[in-house]
């Protein structure tokens, strides 16, 4: 008696498994990219759609690192729980930007104790020195202000602006890659497009003079509970 063949998609979930089908096997365009993951069966609440680079650098090597911030577009649908760390003569211009609180001394003082109800730390450079004790709680906490970052800036009231609104941190992790975050499930095809090409095009200006053969091997989207769909690698990213 012949075996009966096993779907191998049967340990999913049925929505998973009719995603799964659905899934292109080829790379494609950003635009087509959106609209085949936007094609995918949800589940009730709102996806997050995140990016995922998969990067030709070995991330044991410093001058390898990748890290920063960027500003998207349309935003990602959330915002942000944002101090700053400034002098007195900017704490009024900071709270009109959005910051929750903002100050000097004092404020690590409250940090010090225990306070942490936020999302993202700015300082202006001139506040590092007073700060610097902060480094062994916030640290750990992926919280401290960072040059490469873009946390530390001259324009704290700028930086809590775009925190605020929703101002993507990313950093490689030790497999060598990078995701973030590039909008909810509910933007619109063009607008999550329209993400999803300015973090590419970011991207595909970090490369390190220290890496060879191809920096961007991989690129991905999906949602919260999507499969994911690969999307092609700029021309401008392929080495010569």
């Amino acid at each position: 008696m012949a075996k009966v063949k096993k779907d191998p998609l049967a340990r999913f979930h049925k929505r998973h498994r009719e995603n799964l089908r659905k899934r292109p096997n080829d790379a494609m365009d950003p635009g087509d990219a959106i609209k085949a993951l936007k094609g995918y069966k949800a589940p009730k609440f709102d996806q997050t759609v995140e990016v995922v680079f998969h990067l030709g650098i070995d991330p044991k090597q410093a001058d390898q690192a990748i890290r920063g911030s960027v500003a998207l577009p349309a935003g990602i649908g959330k915002k942000k729980r944002v101090i700053a760390f400034c002098q007195p003569g900017d704490v009024k211009a900071a709270l009109a930007a959005g910051a929750i609180k903002a100050g000097g001394e004092e404020l690590v003082q409250e940090i010090n104790g225990g306070w942490f109800e936020f999302d993202v730390a700015v300082a202006s450079p001139d506040m590092m020195r007073v700060i610097s004790t902060l480094g062994r709680v916030l640290g750990p906490k992926g919280l401290m202000p960072s040059p490469k970052a873009g946390t530390v800036t001259k324009d704290v009231a700028q930086a809590v602006e775009e925190y605020s609104a929703g101002k993507v941190e990313y950093r490689n992790d030790k497999g060598g890659n990078v995701q973030a975050p590039i909008g909810k499930m509910s933007f619109s095809e063009a607008d999550l497009t329209s993400n999803l090409e300015h973090f590419i095009n970011m991207m595909s200006t970090k490369r390190p003079s220290s890496v060879k053969g191809h920096f961007i091997k991989k690129i991905a989207i999906s949602g919260t509970m999507t499969p994911s769909v690969l999307v092609k690698i700029p021309q401008a990213a392929v080495p010569a």
